[in-house]
């Protein structure tokens, strides 16, 4: 066993780590840095580099996508939304329902699709039954993590280890296997959020726009006066905003909204509706002959009695969007609405907007007319927070995709083809069908999770071709001398639990499958629980709103903090660890 490769792989299985704990970059860049690393140091051949590509995980993976948007385009699953609608007079009955539906969901759909399709409609719910939505959303985030560990195709790092397992000479996962110990979580989860974590979460009731994003010091009307400079003058040529770092939202006429504000010369009397800090705006209106309007106080029927809507726009994970400014958008003139503050982790954003990057999970708060606002629903980019009419879907198509999807599922669970090759057959049906288009396949797989799994393989296949895994293998087996193979089982159940809440689970999930076999080797046992232990620590991420996509996702609707992630999150981390180790082994003897 050579040491140069075994310290190379190390250091950049550390540098990795790093890199996607602290987020300095987007981890499917992170992935193909890694995978250029080993390529580079020779650590892997360029063959094994890009092999993750073509790896039936990598492969199964995209085609999941596919067959969940299939079920999202039909409105299979906003009728499930629709039906929770009328469930539940208080929250104490809509929360097991909401939590066991969305588990249930989960199991078969994409996490991350069903949670955006359902969150709009949890919010709408909230509102009817005058719940606040902070005690639903983290049960709907943590429940599709719960359904997510019961079949094999419920999330990405269930494929990823069965598939990594079946190519180190292992049997790979069957359809139910994970179910026995998912269903236990599913109950487990559900009940502790009825008897403990209502009473943990916070609080936070619904809020007007206006208020929640801090608008009224920042949005105020001009009037322009009799000895105005801007008489005459269009808003493009006097280059307010460039000038003042101050947007106009429209311009008011004799009470009528101009339909070309940013390019008819302005009049004495007209009132500019405006938005920017308050010492900007004060330079503006000394500078240009101005005057505040008194009366003015905004707040959303304001803007609504003027045919403007307020829309509060989430970005999605995996958005085409995300790292990109709105001046590289050209939002307005894409979108046709003007972004008046961007919320992101707690922090709300309401200057300098055009140059800050957009990341997943910010929530834009944008002002537009009518029929801008009902557009913006279809963007698959962004998900509608507000009770907007829903984008035309192929309703008639639903029990097709159900059939298609429960045809893949019987199909992969009889053994009667690799679950591979159902899905793709899956994807087949769905366009021949018409369920979904050629460009609506191509838009449902999010590529960046495709990139990442097919990056981080090659470092599960260095760590083994090295001799890494085997010698940390041999490291933990030390553990085994004073507690046993237990021990070692919840060393790797904890270590992966905890790597997956500061850092990818998939890339996770990758890195910890060669340790975990390599340990099972030195013990002498059968690798098979500790592959249960990294997938179920992998793909339950409950302490931190980073840990998974769906924590993410409810993180600004909810009004959450991240020690509420803290709060609610750590003492169901500790009980699904207790339960993993006294059960993985029970179901999967060493």
């Amino acid at each position: 066993m050579e040491l140069w490769p075994i310290l190379a792989v190390l250091v950049i299985l550390g540098a990795a780590i790093w890199l996607f704990a602290t987020e300095k970059f987007p981890v499917d860049l992170i992935a193909v840095m890694v995978l250029a690393a080993l390529v580079l140091t020779r650590l892997v051949s360029p063959a094994e580099g890009v092999a993750g590509f073509a790896n039936p995980a990598t492969i199964t993976v995209a085609a999941m996508f596919v067959l969940s948007a299939g079920l999202a385009k039909t409105g299979a699953v906003a009728e499930v939304g629709r039906a929770l609608a009328v469930i539940g007079v208080n929250r104490w009955v809509l929360l097991p329902v909401l939590m066991l539906t969305v588990a249930a969901l989960s199991a078969f759909v994409n996490n991350t699709a069903c949670v955006a399709v359902l969150l709009p409609v949890v919010l709408a719910v909230a509102a009817r039954k005058n719940i606040a939505p902070s005690k639903l959303l983290i049960p709907l985030s943590f429940a599709s993590q719960f359904g997510g560990v019961c079949t094999l195709i419920g999330t990405s790092p269930n494929i990823l280890v069965s598939s990594m397992a079946q190519q180190a000479g292992y049997e790979p996962f069957t359809m139910f296997e994970l179910g026995r110990f998912g269903l236990i979580l599913v109950a487990t989860g559900t009940l502790y959020f009825l008897l403990v974590g209502q009473f943990l979460l916070p609080t936070a009731g619904a809020t007007p726009l206006t208020a929640s994003y801090q608008l009224s010091r920042y949005i105020t009307e001009l009037r322009v006066m009799e000895r105005s400079r801007l008489i005459g003058q269009t808003i493009t040529a006097a280059r307010l905003g460039a000038q003042y770092d101050v947007r106009v939202l429209e311009v008011l006429r004799d009470g009528q909204t101009l339909p070309a504000p940013a390019d008819d010369p302005l009049r004495a009397g007209d009132v500019l509706l405006v938005q920017g800090a308050m010492p900007q705006v004060l330079k503006l209106k000394d500078a240009w002959g101005l005057e505040i309007a008194p009366e003015f106080k905004l707040a959303d029927d304001t803007l609504r009695a003027r045919e403007l809507r307020l829309t509060e726009l989430l970005v999605a994970p995996g958005a085409r969007v995300v790292g990109q400014t709105l001046v590289g958008l050209e939002f307005r003139k894409q979108f046709g609405a003007i972004v008046l503050a961007i919320h992101r982790h707690g922090q709300t954003l309401r200057e300098k907007l055009n140059i800050v990057r957009l990341q997943a999970g910010d929530a834009l708060l944008v002002i537009s007319g009518r029929d801008e606002a009902a557009r913006l629903r279809g963007n698959p980019d962004f998900l509608v927070l507000d009770r907007v009419e829903e984008p035309a879907l192929r309703r008639g198509k639903a029990p097709v995709a159900l059939a298609i999807l429960a045809v893949v599922v019987a199909v992969a669970a009889l053994q009667l083809m690799p679950i591979m090759v159902a899905a793709l057959l899956g994807c087949v049906a769905l366009v021949l069908t018409r369920c979904l288009t050629l460009d609506e396949v191509y838009a449902a797989v999010d590529w960046k999770v495709i990139v990442l799994l097919a990056g981080v393989l090659p470092l599960g296949l260095a760590l083994e071709k090295t001799g890494a895994a085997r010698l940390l293998g041999e490291q933990a087996g030390r553990v085994a001398g004073w507690f046993g193979p237990v021990g070692v089982l919840a060393l790797i159940y904890l270590v992966t639990l905890v790597l997956s809440e500061i850092m990818s689970n998939t890339a996770t999930a990758a890195t910890m499958v060669p340790i975990g076999i390599s340990t099972a080797v030195a013990l002498g046992v059968s690798p098979r629980p500790f592959l249960m232990a990294i997938t179920f620590a992998a793909a339950t991420c409950f302490a931190t709103p980073v840990g998974y996509q769906t924590n993410l996702m409810v993180y600004t609707p909810g009004g959450y903090k991240f020690r509420d992630y803290l709060r609610v999150g750590i003492p169901l981390d500790i009980l699904f660890a207790a339960l993993a180790i006294y059960f993985i082994p029970q179901f999967w003897p060493f």
